[in-house]
């Protein structure tokens, strides 16, 4: 199960970003020669119009080759004789496209969940909120004189309280009832001992779902910064062998925790494909700034050299990190 779901999330990432290019191709009218997902020989081929489609029996990387993209062309339908913002579209728009499939995801995940909201959804062991009068779907509207909106505001309010009970004002059967509640504690913060009711809002997902993906994405480029300063080791760095170990223990907690997973590798993706690095799509787009700035000065072959030892770079960090992982995985599982 581990690998069949391991197969179906790179599947998932690969196609979703090649489709990304290919569909922005098409539409501004340029020629695709070729669109696979994995790399490899081909285990799936068909010939539709001018492009081939195929399935690669390595379910890592993938491709949508456009006529002209790393050599020159006459084709006027090829990538090299468009304008640079078609061709600026065409290459943000598979990074773009695992933004949108990771933001889904996240507001998918954020609605099916549910969002805590300021009422009593139940109780924690050792509560006294209970003797206190409180009851399941009480809507606390006060704490302390404190209006209370969401379910956020409730822990400051309880964390500035200095004596052994507070008084919570909540709304019962649209009557207003005055509390005085006993905290307790755990893990050292004050507490009432409730949890909060769930409530399945699209407009709240949304909302919600978003900020998650954008916090998600300032995460990532801080954590990108902490790498190239030195603060975070490479060494700390995983690939397709970690991967798959963190796909066993996402399905091993729940299908929610594997779609989790699969936004964070898919956002992950777009990030790490906009950096200004030859062969990535920020280095593509990096070489199209250029171009339009400096004429000619870059030709299409000398791009395509720089996009190949690029692409040979990367394929040497991924030799890199696949060690890293055989070293931090595999080994201590084979009890080596």
């Amino acid at each position: 199960m581990t690998v069949i779901f391991a197969v179906l999330l790179f599947c998932i990432l690969i196609f979703i970003h090649e489709f990304g290019h290919f569909s922005a191709a098409k539409l501004c009218d340029i020629k695709v020669n070729q669109f696979a997902v994995g790399m490899g020989p081909a285990i799936f081929r068909r010939q539709k119009g001018e492009t081939e489609y195929s399935l690669r029996a390595i379910p890592i990387g993938g491709f949508c080759a456009m006529e002209g993209e790393d050599e020159e062309t006459d084709d006027p339908r090829g990538f090299n004789n468009k304008p640079a913002l078609q061709k600026a579209i065409v290459v943000a728009a598979g990074p773009f496209m695992n933004f949108i499939l990771a933001l889904i995801i996240m507001i998918v995940i954020v609605f099916t969940v549910g969002t805590a909201v300021n009422r009593v959804g139940g109780f924690v062991e050792g509560n006294h909120s209970e003797a206190a009068g409180m009851k399941t779907g009480d809507e606390i509207v006060e704490i302390e004189g404190t209006a209370i909106s969401d379910w956020e505001d409730i822990g400051p309010v309880i964390a500035e309280n200095k004596g052994d009970t507070i008084n919570v004002t909540v709304k019962r059967d649209g009557e207003t009832i005055s509390l005085e509640v006993p905290l307790m504690e755990s893990e050292g913060r004050k507490m009432i001992g409730i949890t909060p009711a769930l409530e399945r809002n699209i407009g709240t997902a949304v909302i919600e779902g978003t900020k998650s993906t954008f916090t998600l994405t300032k995460q990532m480029y801080v954590i990108l910064k902490q790498i190239f300063t030195g603060e975070v080791s490479a060494s700390e760095l995983s690939g397709p062998v970690g991967i798959v170990y963190v796909v066993n223990q996402s399905i091993s907690q729940g299908m929610i925790y594997f779609f989790y997973l699969l936004a964070m590798l898919s956002l992950n993706l777009a990030v790490i494909n906009l950096l200004p690095f030859p062969a990535l799509d920020g280095g593509r787009l990096l070489f199209i700034v250029i171009r339009k700035i400096t004429g000619k000065a870059v030709s299409d072959e000398v791009e395509g050299r720089i996009n190949l030892i690029g692409l040979m770079l990367l394929f040497a960090l991924m030799i890199y990190v696949t060690g890293n992982d055989i070293v931090k995985f595999v080994l201590p599982a084979l009890g080596k």
